[in-house]
């Protein structure tokens, strides 16, 4: 079950124990905040049976607890998010060296980084018409 409208310094105990006149109360659970470890105001009350679950929801939805009003529903299921806190970075487009002949800032005459594996060193057009060609190939 989900209860809501939870006041801040409600504990767990307070929580299985408000909950048990509805049926046995198997586990409860009250989100915290990352950063400031305080509850979030909300919690799920975990019940042996669905029956206890739905009285509950008669029992305890508008009740008062540490004076406010819990709003007390049935949970909805979310899939499960993936562990690592979200999707890796990847900048857009394809990085450098993969299909970009040069980087967009430097185009091929201004000595900018050429794109054959060696993107470390500068590209350097000094040279015969013919090794500058060799170098793009990558026959340096």
């Amino acid at each position: 079950m989900f209860v809501g409208n939870l006041s801040f310094d409600v504990t767990r105990e307070e929580l299985i124990e408000a909950f048990s006149a509805a049926g046995k109360v198997v586990d409860a659970k009250v989100p915290t905040d990352r950063e400031t470890g305080r509850p979030r105001g909300f919690a799920f009350v975990e019940f042996e049976d669905d029956e206890a679950a739905q009285k509950s929801i008669s029992l305890m939805n508008g009740k008062d607890l540490k004076g406010r009003p819990l709003r007390v529903n049935e949970a909805e299921n979310r899939p499960p998010r993936p562990a690592g806190g979200g999707a890796p970075f990847r900048p857009s487009g394809p990085p450098f060296g993969a299909g970009r002949p040069f980087a967009p800032s430097s185009p091929p005459d201004m000595g900018g980084f050429d794109d054959f594996g060696r993107g470390d060193r500068p590209f350097k057009a000094k040279g015969s018409r013919r090794n500058i060609r060799r170098r793009k190939r990558g026959f340096d």
